[in-house]
């Protein structure tokens, strides 16, 4: 999928999320906010100036979210994270927040009572998709803005001889073994580590992200 795929998924199938900043003792704070629009590279939520959210998001101009589609159980759901740079687009979409979210109406009912109200905008930063209703697993990473996406996980040097260890100890078995060095494949690695922590040549490697 592409990256407005997921931004949809996020807006459509998931709609509240948690949004994460940073206050002004330098501890995490955590709050659900829902996605009002999204277009092909970003996407838009509103807060009120008088909220501690609005004077985080204001000052740190970053943002991290987590959402979860609903689902039977745990194996039947799909996560998506983001996590980047928001800027604060005044009330020009609010006309079109109220459109697209009907509920919004039964909260906010009158214009004068929307006046606190402002768009921000998600506009640069890195995502990561994660399935767990396929088998193996599916995992995706992508990017938004200018962002140049680094993928995380771990990776395999020409150092590897092929003992297979990594494999029997990977909960996906999602180490191909047919050729040597063993490739990780990526889309469907759950980033647990055993591969680097039992590897005895030290050829698995950590892939940096930022």
């Amino acid at each position: 999928m592409e990256t407005r795929d997921y931004l949809r998924m996020l807006k459509d199938e998931i709609h509240s999320t948690v949004f994460a900043t940073i206050d002004e003792h330098g501890f995490p704070q955590a709050r659900v906010i829902d996605i009002m629009l999204v277009d092909d590279n970003s996407l838009y939520f509103i807060t009120a100036k008088g909220k501690e959210f609005y004077h985080q998001l204001m000052q740190k101009q970053y943002v991290a979210i987590s959402g979860v589609t609903v689902g039977e159980s745990s194996l039947n759901k799909k996560a998506i994270s983001l996590r980047g740079k928001v800027r604060n687009v005044g009330q020009e979409l609010l006309h079109k927040v109220f459109e697209v979210n009907t509920y919004m109406h039964d909260i906010y009912p009158t214009k004068e009572s929307r006046m606190a109200l402002e768009v921000f905008q998600l506009y640069e930063g890195q995502g990561e998709y994660f399935d767990l209703s396929t088998k193996p697993i599916t995992r995706d990473s992508f990017a938004l803005g200018k962002k140049v996406e680094i993928k995380g996980g771990y990776f395999v040097t020409d150092k590897c001889r092929g003992c297979k260890i990594c494999y029997s100890k990977c909960p996906q078995k999602c180490i191909d073994i047919s050729v040597k060095p063993v490739v990780i494949n990526q889309e469907n690695c759950l980033h647990c580590g055993n591969c680097i922590s039992v590897c005895p040549f030290g050829a698995v490697r950590k892939r940096e992200r930022i």
